[in-house]
């Protein structure tokens, strides 16, 4: 793995947001994918972490946002905690992944990454996180990829094509959309070490 992409290990995040502004708007859901290769070099999604998160003070609620995932940033039933918590979790069995892989940092990977990438980055800052283990600008983004691969960008259309079942009743939940993703980024990696594109013995 840790020959594969320079270094780093590719982690898959979703988030679920009340609005668009990392800087302003409440960072609600995070969940992580974690990927593991096996001995072929083939991508294999492995296990997912996800968490609530409570709304950081002064957190911008945009109307239209919550509407469209349906999340009520308030509801007791959602265990919701705070943001430093949250990526506490999220971030532990991920620094443990970078060293079992050999890995020297991760690497973000979402559909849309750098949205994902901006709110945990923001979030990060005002929980006062030193250790992001994430490459601060650099990611991978699906939306590109599939859109190379499969001629789709929208996730749900893109899994569509690719052959991988996509429940839109499930979608905007944090965990369901990273685990989906990291379906199609591993389809789409490996697929082009099949052709030929990667050779796990032809590395630099």
């Amino acid at each position: 793995m840790s020959e594969r992409f320079r270094g780093y290990l590719p982690v898959v995040i979703d988030v679920e947001t009340a609005g668009f502004n990392p800087k302003t708007d409440a960072l609600l859901e995070v969940a992580a994918s974690l990927l593991t290769m096996d001995d072929e070099g083939l991508l294999i999604p492995d296990q997912t972490i996800d968490c609530n998160v409570e709304p950081f003070e002064g957190a911008n609620l945009e109307k239209a946002a919550l509407e469209f995932t349906g999340i009520d940033p308030y509801s007791p039933f959602r265990e919701a905690v705070s943001e430093k918590e949250a990526l506490e979790q999220i971030f532990k069995p991920i620094r443990k992944a970078i060293k079992a892989h050999g890995c020297k940092r991760a690497i973000l990977v979402g559909h849309n990454a750098a949205f994902d990438l901006s709110f945990i980055n923001a979030a990060c800052e005002r929980a006062e996180i030193k250790r992001n283990p994430f490459h601060p600008f650099s990611c991978f983004d699906t939306a590109t990829l599939a859109g190379l691969a499969f001629g789709q960008t929208v996730l749900a259309k893109a899994c569509d094509v690719a052959g991988i079942d996509f429940d839109n009743r499930q979608a905007h939940s944090a965990a369901y959309d990273t685990e989906r993703t990291a379906e199609l980024f591993s389809l789409i990696v490996n697929r082009w070490k099949e052709l030929g594109g990667w050779d796990p013995e032809m590395h630099d």
